[in-house]
């Protein structure tokens, strides 16, 4: 027991000295535990110092690589430190007291400070991708484009940089293309953009040091087969985003009875038909779908040519429908028309009437002139003996210049579309019947000069002159002869009263709208007169309605014989309702011949006697002179009242005519009493028995069914009535 206490206090007494000794050699140097210090350093950069007591040597025991080294009593950096290579670093010193052998380790953690000094860099450059068309809007591709970047925890910006705007970025943050507009295989096959990566934000780095990466990112787009086969030449329409080809037909033409070896030759061109998906072009086969149910024609399912299997025999057009289908995808498939017309052979080939024709024009615009006679124009014409029944004018023929677009024809008339020096032109002119191909040319000879008086375009040349320039017509002049005269024609045109240019044939709105009220007053003038004609032509009705009227009156006068009631007798309906229709010359009239006036009734009648054959053979006109001889005008009227009016003398009616009367007008003289003191005077020779009054007629009188008229008969009348009718 004594042994274990004693081995107890040595124990203690060991450790006690220890302890003092090593609180001694704490206090003879001193560092920290852990210091830091920034990757990229400079060499000799100052990490710690470690502060010592006097008489302590301080030595490096171990660093770790030989980053560090030791100058005095101060650790510095032997080399530069990377964060991305080593993020710490262990350092051992050891401090000796002399004199004492105090001793001391001391261990220095260094940790490197990581420092933004390494751009991103991206996995490839270029991408690659394919992306089909007719992707929808907004769709994701699955296809992810991030960059790296060695310095930890750095987050990284992103900018999408493209001509094109088919794609977008997902965000900033996130490289994923987005279908920002939908992809057209028509019209793009590929997307090229470069895609940027930034260690810092976009906006300001804030003085933080920034890298950059770029790379590019090249989009294929692949035809999708979303369209049917498309007969060409076509015409492409592009309808809410779809393009459409619009195929306007074929034509061609047989003979009748003849049948043709050889494939068809059709118009605009041989019968054609492509993949309208271009990018997958798939093979295209032909067939008849309508129009050739009697097997008149062949059709090459691969070629598309077209093979007659017999002749035609009927004078008509042949329209037939083909199809075009895809294979294997047979359900993509599109129809044209085509239009065969069958005709008869043509015997005889158009024949120009010259073998070389001559001609001079001085303008654009001018029609050519024979330099023969420069008043007339130069004519082209192919005549056709197959159209003899027509003076061999065939409608088909068509006239162009060959090989040059300098000059138009135009109903065979040659004008210059396009301005040409000064000089002597060697052409020829084809005239072409389109309706069978055939052809004939001729020599033409044009003397191009200037300042010349051209002839103007005939009149029954309605066609217009379609050039690339501003072509001047000149405006054709027609005198009343009906020849054609010549006018003057340049394409300078004239100048209006504001100084403004008018091209040669077109008018003005101050033309058209003087024209319009000249027509407008001759139309007027027109409708006055045709309402005179029919006011002339209603007169002339009733003119011819009276003297129908005197020949009926005439020759019942010469029928009458003995009977004191023969004759024609006027009643008062006849005057009081004197028209149209019921006037002696119309329909109905109130002409009673041989009867007698009934009981009573009011009227008169004209008896025939052998002074009333005279009646026609008088003048049938009354002049103003016949009328007036200085006497006053008398209107007269009927009535059964009498009126005492200036200017008036009535025929009136007694209500109680005798029927067996031997005088069937009876004249009442102005004899009562109340007009005895005015008219006393004048009314005496008037009264004598001895005169009688005689009866008129005038034009006037006829229209109103009868008018008298109360004359002072001659002295030598006898006392005889006499009636003149005034037709």
């Amino acid at each position: 027991m004594y042994v274990v206490a004693a081995r107890t206090f040595l124990v203690s007494l060991l450790l006690g000295g220890l302890l003092v000794r090593t609180t001694q050699a704490q206090n003879i140097c001193d560092a920290r535990e852990t210091v830091t210090i920034k990757e990229n350093n400079l060499v000799g950069d100052l990490v710690e110092t470690i502060r010592v007591n006097e008489a302590v040597t301080l030595s490096l025991e171990t660093s770790s690589d030989n980053s560090f080294t030791l100058n005095g009593n101060q650790l510095l950096a032997a080399k530069v430190l990377d964060y991305e290579t080593s993020k710490s670093h262990v350092v051992k010193l050891v401090c000796l007291q002399g004199g004492t052998g105090l001793q001391l380790a001391i261990v220095i953690v260094i940790i490197v400070v990581n420092v933004n000094d390494n751009p991103p860099i991206f996995g490839a450059n270029p991408y690659l991708i394919n992306v089909n068309e007719l992707i929808p809007l907004n769709t994701p591709l699955d296809e992810h484009f991030p960059a790296t970047d060695k310095d930890e925890n750095t987050e990284l910006y992103y900018t999408l940089v493209s001509e094109t705007n088919y794609f977008k970025l997902e965000s900033p943050t996130n490289p994923q293309l987005v279908i920002q507009n939908v992809l057209d295989y028509d019209k793009v096959q590929r997307v090229e953009m470069v895609l940027y990566a930034q260690d810092t934000p976009l906006a300001e780095s804030g003085g933080k040091d920034s890298f950059t990466a770029t790379t590019t990112i090249q989009v294929t787009v692949i035809d999708v087969d979303n369209r049917p086969p498309w007969f060409w030449p076509c015409t492409v329409h592009i309808i809410a985003g779809a393009s459409i080809c619009q195929s306007a037909g074929y034509t061609s033409r047989v003979v009748l009875n003849e049948m043709e070896a050889e494939p068809l030759t059709l118009k605009p061109g041989p019968l054609h038909a492509i993949d309208g998906d271009t990018g997958i072009n798939e093979a295209i086969r032909y067939s008849f779908l309508s129009g050739n149910e009697d097997g008149l024609f062949e059709i090459n399912p691969i070629t598309g040519n077209i093979s007659m299997s017999r002749a035609a025999d009927v004078v008509e057009p042949i329209s037939l429908t083909v199809v075009a289908a895809q294979t294997p995808s047979s359900s993509q498939f599109s129809t044209t028309s085509l239009t065969i017309s069958v005709q008869i052979k043509s015997l005889h080939q158009p024949q120009f009437q010259r073998v070389e024709y001559e001609g001079v024009v001085s303008s654009v615009g001018a029609m050519a002139t024979d330099p023969a006679n420069m008043d007339e124009p130069l004519r082209l014409i192919a005549l056709d003996e197959d159209y003899a029944a027509l003076g061999g004018v065939n409608p088909n023929v068509v006239y162009h210049v060959k090989g040059s677009d300098d000059f138009s024809i135009i109903n065979g008339y040659l004008f210059m579309t396009k301005n040409l020096p000064v000089a002597q032109l060697a052409l020829q002119v084809e005239a072409v019947d389109t309706s069978n191909d055939d052809k004939a040319t001729a020599q033409l000879s044009v003397e191009v000069k200037s300042g010349l008086t051209t002839t103007a375009l005939p009149l029954s040349t309605t066609d217009i002159i379609t050039t690339e320039e501003a072509v001047s017509t000149p405006n054709p002049t027609t005198p009343t002869d009906g020849s054609i005269s010549t006018a003057s024609s340049t394409s300078e045109g004239t100048t209006d009263s504001k100084g403004v240019k008018i091209p040669s044939g077109d008018f003005r709105t101050e033309d058209m709208a003087a024209l319009g009220a000249t027509l407008g007053i001759l139309l007027f003038v027109c409708l006055v007169v045709i309402g005179m004609l029919v006011c002339r032509l209603q007169r002339g009705k009733s003119d011819w309605r009276k003297i129908h009227e005197a020949s009926v009156f005439r020759s019942s006068l010469g029928q009458g014989s003995g009977g004191q009631k023969e004759g024609i007798q006027y009643t008062n309906e006849a005057f009081e309702h004197d028209e149209d229709g019921g006037s002696v010359g119309s329909g109905g009239p109130d002409v009673i011949v041989g009867e007698e006036l009934q009981g009573g009734s009011a009227g008169f009648a004209l008896k025939s006697s052998a002074a009333l054959s005279s009646l026609l053979d008088d003048d049938l006109s009354l002049t103003g002179s016949d009328k007036a001889d200085s006497e006053k005008e008398v209107k007269p009227i009927l009535t059964k009242e009498r009126r005492m009016e200036e200017g008036y003398k009535a025929v009136w009616f007694k209500e109680d005519i005798d029927p067996h009367a031997k005088e069937e007008v009876v004249i009442i003289p102005d004899s009562r009493e109340d007009d005895r003191e005015d008219d006393s005077e004048d009314d005496d020779d008037d009264r004598t028995p001895s005169k009688r009054s005689k009866v008129g007629f005038s034009e006037a009188d006829l229209d109103s069914g009868l008018g008298v008229k109360m004359e002072d008969p001659a002295e030598d009348s006898e006392g005889d009535e006499v009636l003149d009718d005034d037709l």
